[in-house]
């Protein structure tokens, strides 16, 4: 064995110590058995398998579904100098070729690849030649249908084993039922695994519901009131841009987020929140993911997510850094009628499927017996608009197909343009002469980029243009118009998502949907969903009500949520304790008080219950404290 674990651990990420449960994680897998580990969302999964990958010679094979997760993670460890790459749908054939290559030969200590691109006859063949010393699977609930996030690729894994038969499996995840971990262990074929599973308890974290037909004017309320940083899902995009516009009218840093939003300026916008120059971001359950903001104090959900898992797992990144932080609901009534229509609607007709899939081989212009493994650019609005397609049914029609293996859908994936001069230098002078206009175009591209006779380059298109004072669009024409006269191989950008052909194309008559699977994962979400409205509606402790549904059915009362701290005040009337409120409002207005001088206001047999009432108010962020003085916040 080489260096040991807690010494890479220093050297490469400065920490002196692993998080609960890490160390443990780490050696289960040096010692070749293997393992699933489950820790909450901040427990520092990653770790669990970038320090073993280290501690050993050879690669580790990293198979993750997120590509702007695998993008982010390859950037962080090429930043501690780690040799790290990522192959996914918006690669060429040439980078993926050129990146296998070098996992091969030993240039890489670890490859991250998405479940459709491991199990390709391109990868398994390299794969048999490179010294695999550990296959890591994240999000590894995407394996069991059981699951709340069922991605048919994640059982190919089972079979790279098959040439690895001495590479143990590490399998990661932040969410699982106990039926899922069962499944888990058996759909990876594991031989003789351990688990490793923390608590999901979450002691700094307090879980509210608040009943409200207003839910914008409460968010304003609910932002007022607790200070620092704060991230508010809402369900989908257009929602995004008007609540963040609602804040802001307010007065507070707000900015919104969501997949469609070109891959730059999604980057741009996190990097202001994560650096504290955007307070609150208002984004779909696009934002988030592999994000580690320690000192956000608020996660609010303006819509009931349709399971627990996704509620939990979102709720999760408020309070990283242990201290006090609230996941707030924000329900009504219409949001179950909301819940159920849209679960219908995500199960539709098999007619609809066949349609849509009849349409995909159209659009992409696809012969039967052909597509399999090919990626296109893939626009849900101008496909529909195309073929004059409702929008939601078209979407869960995508789904089901995708859940059945025909395809792989991802988000947007960026690519920069990238360039090749294909001729010889005195083939490119003498283009030049017979075409003046294109010279300074040519001239600028070699005095700007080195090497592009050797290898492709990265193109800044904007810049270029910028440069020679030019549109943008101009200039891409002018790339094109070399491109087509075989000067240069040019690839423009790219920002959007990819849709990948996992199986040839057939007819659609001929289209093999498995009605069974297809019924028992329509059941599944039913029965999530039913879990995810009763914590909404059931007056039992949150907290209880979530570790309860992840096995964790003996935990006490959390004491912090909305409803505990209305257990707490049973010697309170509604009357009381609205009259004192306002008491303890019109002395704190003026003034912050101590703790002592606030019950000195109250007769002695009200200071009990206004102490109650105070520590209510404070667990709710409606009082706030500076030193031994208590303030009024709203």
């Amino acid at each position: 064995m080489g260096e040991e674990p807690i010494a890479i651990l220093k050297r490469y990420w400065g920490y002196a110590r692993f998080r609960p449960l890490q160390e443990e994680i780490i050696q289960s897998a040096l010692q070749g058995a293997d393992t699933l580990a489950l820790l909450p969302t901040g427990g520092g999964k990653s770790i669990c398998y970038q320090v073993p990958a280290l501690a050993r010679p050879g690669i580790c094979l990293v198979v993750s579904p997120l590509f702007a997760l695998m993008n982010d993670q390859v950037a962080q460890l090429r930043q501690r100098d780690i040799p790290a790459a990522a192959i996914h749908s918006g690669l060429s054939y040439r980078d993926i070729d050129r990146t296998l290559d070098n996992a091969v030969y030993g240039q890489t200590k670890l490859l991250y690849l998405s479940p459709e691109r491991l199990s390709t006859e391109l990868a398994i063949a390299r794969i048999q030649r490179m010294e695999v010393n550990l296959l890591a699977v994240d999000e590894a609930h995407c394996i069991s249908q059981w699951g709340y996030d069922f991605r048919p690729a994640y059982l190919q894994i089972a079979q790279i084993r098959e040439w690895l038969p001495e590479v143990p499996v590490l399998a990661l995840t932040a969410t699982a039922t106990p039926q899922v971990v069962e499944d888990i262990q058996e759909k990876l074929s594991f031989q003789e695994g351990r688990v490793f599973q923390s608590s999901f308890a979450r002691d700094n974290l307090a879980y509210v519901v608040r009943r409200e037909e207003a839910k914008d004017s409460k968010l304003r309320e609910i932002v007022g009131k607790v200070p620092g940083s704060g991230i508010v899902y809402v369900r989908n995009r257009r929602r995004t841009k008007e609540v963040a516009r609602s804040l802001r009218q307010e007065g507070i840093s707000a900015d919104y987020y969501h997949a469609g939003i070109p891959t730059p300026v999604r980057a741009q916008k996190q990097q202001s929140w994560m650096e504290g120059h955007t307070r609150i971001m208002v984004a779909t359950n696009a934002f988030g993911m592999g994000i580690d903001k320690p000192d956000v104090r608020s996660v609010v959900h303006m819509d009931l997510p349709d399971s627990l898992e996704a509620y939990f797992q979102e709720a999760g990144r408020a309070g990283r850094d242990g201290q006090k932080a609230f996941a707030v609901l924000l329900y009504r009534p219409a949001d179950r009628i909301n819940l159920e229509r849209m679960a219908t609607l995500s199960y539709p007709p098999f007619e609809t499927i066949a349609q849509v899939y009849r349409a995909l081989g159209s659009y992409f212009q696809l012969a039967a017996g052909s597509g399999q493994g090919q990626s296109f650019d893939f626009s849900l609005v101008e496909f529909c608009q195309t073929y004059q397609l409702d929008a939601g049914s078209t979407y869960y029609a995508l789904k089901v197909l995708e859940e059945n293996g025909w395809f792989t859908v991802s988000d947007s994936v960026y690519r920069p343009a990238r360039l090749l001069i294909k001729v010889s230098k005195d083939a490119l002078y003498d283009y030049q002469l017979k075409h003046p206009n294109m010279e300074p175009v040519l001239k600028s591209i070699l005095r700007t980029y080195q090497g592009a006779f050797q290898h492709y380059i990265k193109l800044r298109e904007s810049q270029l243009a910028r440069f020679l004072n030019l549109p943008q669009g101009k200039l891409v024409k002018m790339l094109e118009f070399l491109h087509k006269d075989g000067i240069i191989d040019y690839q423009p950008q790219k920002d959007s998502p990819q849709l990948t052909f996992l199986r040839e194309r057939v007819e659609a008559d001929n289209l093999s949907i498995d009605h069974e699977r297809y019924q028992f994962l329509k059941s599944q979400h039913w029965a999530r969903l039913r879990a995810a409205i009763a914590y909404a509606e059931t007056n039992q402790c949150r907290a209880q009500q979530l570790l309860a549904y992840f096995g964790e059915t003996d935990a006490p009362e959390c004491g912090q949520c909305d409803v505990c701290l209305e257990r707490k005040m049973p010697r309170l009337s509604r009357h009381s304790a609205a009259e004192f409120t306002r008491a303890i409002r019109s002395a704190l207005q003026e003034r912050p008080l101590s703790l002592r001088d606030l019950l000195s206001l109250f007769p002695h047999h009200q200071q009990e219950p206004v102490t109650q009432l105070l520590q209510h108010m404070l667990d709710e962020g409606r009082l706030g404290r500076e030193g031994d003085k208590i303030l009024w916040r709203g």
